[in-house]
């Protein structure tokens, strides 16, 4: 089980992991051994997680969703298989505590009379302003 909160915990066979061949620097070892690890976490059949975490998760990951609703998260970083499965499951576990964090609801605001006064009054200002720069054709002549 991986544990997010101690309410909700993730069945690990919910979590496919598999093990590819990472690119970059690390010469033969590159070449020769699977060190990163591509996470897979099908979030439209997790049991585990509430509707609406679920939709707060598939916004929160964008581009890593997939369209059927596989959450896909690699890690690459380290030179040891056990390194990027902990770094790779660590993050799963932060962006689903992310998604559980509900958005504060906005409240609708009105300006209040003082605010409303002032820009009442800045706006007569300006137009003073421009009626005193305006020519007055008949002053030519």
């Amino acid at each position: 089980m991986l544990e997010i909160t101690p309410t909700i915990q993730i069945d690990v066979r919910e979590i496919q992991l598999e093990f590819i061949r990472a690119s970059g620097p690390g010469g033969q070892n590159v070449n020769k051994v699977s060190t990163a690890v591509q996470l897979r976490f099908n979030v439209r059949t997790s049991s585990a997680l509430p509707e609406d975490v679920k939709a707060r998760l598939v916004t929160l990951a964008g581009a890593r969703m997939t369209g059927e609703g596989v959450l896909v998260i690699e890690a690459k970083n380290s030179r040891t298989q056990e390194q990027n499965r902990a770094a790779v499951l660590l993050r799963l576990a932060t962006l689903i505590r992310q998604a559980l964090e509900k958005p504060r609801v906005r409240k609708k605001t009105r300006p209040g009379v003082a605010a409303s006064a002032a820009r009442v009054f800045e706006k007569k200002r300006r137009g003073a302003l421009k009626k005193i720069r305006q020519i007055d054709p008949d002053d030519w002549g």
